[in-house]
């Protein structure tokens, strides 16, 4: 992805240096050509949060494409806010602060960003946790009758991963739906919904089943999401 120009960055403010660098490593590995920088805890390594953390995880992180902020409690908003304040006008357009819960805000912003979305695209994908916990449903919607209308292309197969389709091949089949301009769903849930496709619950031995319409592109992509699931990601 780094090939095509920078990639949105993310910065984790956290009141806890401990609970930041977590989720580093747990959204680094679903984005690993994304800058993910932790900020959490203050300067001297106490609970709270530090400005000059939270500034300069944001110039790490951006690296032209920009900067989405995820924070844990209402005083990481405060801090990020006024890290935000002292930014060049340039800069302070190009970052931005999601609301989402720090966890789930930050794997779907970090997919997000890894298939190349904007700043926009990749707070959208971070808010998209808030839409899916209030309606207990993905915020993407599975393909509408207008996009699969003439008909779809299906393949069922069996999930053959030991631990099921947990985070990281989620995102691996995620990231594979992005590249193809036809709208695909996994058991009628959209394949481009990080949160849709672990909302599943796909345990080894469920069926699965994958549907875009039924044209050429839609094929291809349908028979890439099948082979990438039929090799069980790596981990059968």
């Amino acid at each position: 992805m780094g090939e095509t120009g920078p990639l949105v960055g993310l910065v984790i403010a956290s009141h806890s240096a401990k609970i930041a660098e977590g989720i580093v490593d747990l959204a680094g590995q679903m984005a690993p050509d994304t800058v993910i920088v932790a900020a959490g805890g203050t300067d001297d390594g106490r609970i709270g949060t530090s400005f000059e953390l939270i500034s300069a995880a944001i110039e790490q992180a951006d690296a032209g494409a920009g900067a989405v902020i995820l924070c844990d409690l209402g005083s990481a908003i405060l801090t990020a806010e006024t890290a935000l304040d002292f930014l060049d006008d340039a800069a302070r357009s190009r970052v931005g602060i999601a609301d989402a819960p720090i966890v789930e805000g930050a794997v779907a912003a970090a997919v997000a960003a890894q298939t190349g979305g904007d700043l926009t695209a990749v707070l959208d994908a971070a808010a998209s946790a808030n839409r899916e916990a209030a309606s207990g449903a993905s915020d993407s919607p599975a393909a509408s009758d207008a996009d699969l209308a003439g008909g779809d292309y299906t393949r069922t197969l069996e999930l053959v991963n030991k631990d099921g389709l947990h985070a990281r091949p989620a995102a691996e089949l995620v990231k594979l739906a992005a590249t193809f301009d036809s709208a695909i769903t996994v058991n009628g849930t959209n394949a481009r919904s990080l949160l849709g496709i672990m909302s599943l619950g796909l345990t080894q031995g469920a069926t699965v089943s994958i549907s875009a319409p039924d044209t050429a592109d839609g094929r291809w992509a349908v028979d890439g999401v099948a082979d990438l699931v039929a090799s069980g990601f790596g981990e059968a």
